[in-house]
């Protein structure tokens, strides 16, 4: 594949490279929302109809695509940090939009478990995006760079699921093939646009199968005690995240009768808020407060939303937590910033691949606990029929992260410059 070269140092150049990356992860973000209004009801029609059993296996899928990744997100890392940044994007992007058009032909529910499974193996650019930033942006800039990429996802999350649901209705299939459509073009994009952002100067001198393996990943954390603090939060914030992806569409479906256009249309107004926040307001809250209080505010916001969530009777009261919850967005590109102004430039591929592990850790233990809780709030053996249980599992883990990060989130010290 062509080979760009690494950006310039001057402003103009990073600008030009950040919007690079912000298409890049635009596109790869409404491949993966045009699949979630429609991925659980698939799963559904496989297990024939019966929404307590379509939990649990919604449940086994995020678990195995959040396994695969634990294991491949460090490899990932590494060979970026190796061998550059635009080659793993790359390869990420095509290997996505390959396997959408396996899932979108796959008859059976275990072929549409081995897609996931592919999907987990080549879901990488978010990472290495992560890092790609830290090449391009300041320390003190990073936050509201993060933050540019969070407005990213949010805008996947307005026009994927509105459109996946769209899609959805007229056939459960359409929005796996317009998903692998995406992806590809993603591929394209980037094979000629999207320029390498670490020079081979700056590069790892070796490949470090240590750090390219998730215990040596996590062990990696260690050698930072304030990130290792940090981390912490990150994995708890992700774990109690990934109530969304564990049951909502089976939850709503159940509680208020929304179907995959309704679905759609409320994740395109969780997408619209995420991008009001992630645009506007990152950057001016951590001028105005700094990171640490910007994270701890967040967080705080995050519990109090999937506390609404747990108490909402009604579509209506759902509604009312979205932009309470959207809050909650400050905290991950706070987090990212205090993290990436601990290390060095040579090993912040590795670190975020040992973040993205957690994440993944998260994924590997959060559906289990939501969708299995789900299943057996609303099941004939529960003593008490609570469908809001998972967002109320969700709320006290946020609570956590807050006390966590009163704890670590602090000052960065200077910055180590050995890997």
């Amino acid at each position: 594949m062509p080979s760009l070269p690494p950006q310039p140092a001057g402003p103009a150049r990073r600008r030009a490279a950040l919007a690079f990356i912000f298409v890049t992860v635009l596109i790869d973000v409404l491949a993966f929302g045009v699949i979630i209004p429609v991925l659980p009801h698939l799963i559904e029609d496989f297990v024939g109809g019966d929404t307590a059993h379509a939990a649990y296996w919604v449940g086994v899928f995020g678990t195995v695509f959040a396994a695969i990744q634990f294991f491949s997100a460090p490899l990932q890392g590494a060979l970026s940090d190796r061998y550059g940044r635009r080659p793993v994007i790359l390869l990420s992007c095509l290997g996505l939009g390959l396997d959408f058009v396996f899932m979108a032909l796959a008859n059976t529910l275990p072929w549409l478990l081995l897609g996931r499974v592919v999907s987990g193996i080549t879901a990488a650019s978010f990472t290495t995006a992560n890092a790609y930033i830290a090449d391009i942006t300041a320390p003190e800039q990073r936050a509201r760079s993060y933050g540019l990429i969070g407005a990213a996802f949010g805008l996947g999350f307005i026009v994927g699921p509105l459109l996946g649901g769209w899609l959805g209705d007229v056939h459960l299939r359409l929005p796996f093939w317009c998903a692998a459509g995406l992806a590809l073009l993603n591929f394209g994009y980037g094979l000629f646009v999207l320029p390498e952002s670490l020079p081979p100067e700056k590069r790892a001198q070796r490949f470090d199968w240590s750090h390219a393996n998730p215990l040596g990943a996590l062990a990696l954390l260690r050698r930072y005690p304030q990130v290792f603090g940090l981390a912490a939060v990150v994995f708890i914030a992700n774990l109690a995240h990934y109530v969304y992806p564990s049951i909502f569409v089976l939850f709503a479906d159940y509680r208020y009768g929304w179907g995959p256009r309704e679905v759609g249309w409320v994740l395109a107004a969780v997408g619209v808020c995420s991008v009001i926040v992630q645009a506007g307001l990152v950057g001016r809250a951590v001028r105005a407060w700094g990171e640490r209080r910007a994270l701890l505010l967040g967080l705080a916001c995050g519990a109090a939303g999937f506390a609404i969530y747990a108490a909402a009777g009604r579509g209506w009261m759902f509604l009312l937590g979205i932009p309470v919850s959207a809050i909650w967005g400050l905290a991950a590109p706070a987090t990212q910033a205090l993290i990436t102004r601990q290390v060095g430039r040579e090993v912040q591929g590795r670190i975020q691949g040992a973040l993205m592990s957690l994440v993944s850790l998260a994924g590997i233990v959060g559906p289990g606990i939501f969708a299995g809780s789900f299943g057996w709030c609303i099941g004939p053996q529960a003593p008490l029929h609570l469908p809001g249980a998972p967002f109320l599992i969700a709320a006290g883990l946020l609570g956590g992260a807050v006390l966590l990060a009163w704890r670590y989130a602090r000052v960065p010290a200077p910055v180590p410059h050995a890997a």
